[in-house]
């Protein structure tokens, strides 16, 4: 089964009075390369984030996004205002008089002046967001077998335009080995003594050169295997680029010893369906 390296996946909730919220988008990567953003709140459990991230995406280019939001108007700054006062009138008695504003700018940055409720991340609140990123992991697989399944429709279709291109070969295979033999015949009567041994030697060279069944077979072969692994293994997506690659050189080979003009022409619109293939398979997971 495809799943694409593509994925989107949202997920939020409330607690004590905060509003979490992840977000999680992912491109195609070689490999699992994740940029994450959290509050300072979270940055101690970052390494579990992101290990349960690498656990359940596996590849991509993946951005994750935490938001925390506070719902209510509780003021978790608070001044202590006996220490202002005390330190104003400390600064008073060792500048003489000056206006108590530049006074009160120097003491609010004195030590304990400003206090601020503990922004640290309990339990309660760990579990709870965990519970947030499984559900966005699980909207974010969600798209991705979705999207799988366009892509896996787009490659078979692919596959067999290139199998379709494939059939409309052979009628040409024995008009091109005709034409090869009138040309040599008619190169051979310019002499005045034709050694006819030869000239079928020669023959069975230029065949044995030109023949493309062994790169028919082996290419209806990747063509067959390419649809049995997109359907039938997880986790697909390099096995499926190297089966591209082994298709590529058969139809290059193909190419090469066609000898014939609409073959050619065949060859071509199979390059441009493979080139398709490699696209799309560079997004299969």
């Amino acid at each position: 089964m495809i799943l694409s390296m593509t994925g989107f996946g949202r997920s939020e909730g409330t607690f004590d009075g905060k509003k979490i919220t992840i977000d999680l988008k992912s491109l195609n990567s070689k490999s699992f390369d994740l940029n994450i953003k959290m509050p300072l709140r979270y940055k101690e459990k970052e390494f579990e984030i992101r290990k349960i991230l690498n656990d359940r995406i596996l590849r991509g280019k993946v951005d994750c996004y935490i938001n925390v939001e506070t719902l209510d108007d509780t003021n978790d700054v608070t001044i202590n205002h006996d220490l202002v006062k005390a330190y104003i009138a400390e600064l008073r008695k060792i500048s003489g008089d000056g206006p108590d504003f530049e006074y009160l700018k120097m003491a609010i940055r004195m030590p304990e002046a400003i206090s601020s409720r503990p922004d640290e991340l309990n339990d309660n609140e760990w579990v709870f967001l965990i519970e947030v990123l499984n559900e966005a992991l699980m909207k974010f697989n969600n798209f991705r077998e979705t999207e799988g399944e366009i892509l896996q429709e787009e490659l078979g279709r692919n596959i067999r335009k290139i199998e379709s291109y494939l059939a409309q070969v052979e009628p040409y295979e024995d008009v091109r080995m005709d034409g090869v033999k009138e040309r040599y015949r008619k190169s051979m009567n310019e002499f005045d003594q034709i050694d006819e041994t030869r000239f079928y030697q020669e023959m069975a060279y230029y065949t044995e050169k030109l023949d493309i069944a062994e790169e028919k077979v082996r290419l209806t072969q990747h063509l067959k295997y390419y649809q049995e692994v997109a359907k039938n293994e997880d986790f697909n997506g390099k096995k499926l680029g190297f089966i591209s690659q082994e298709i590529g050189r058969e139809i290059n080979t193909l190419g090469s010893k066609a000898n014939h003009a609409e073959i050619q022409k065949l060859v071509v619109m199979m390059k441009d369906d493979l080139e398709k293939i490699k696209e799309q398979t560079l997004n299969v997971l």
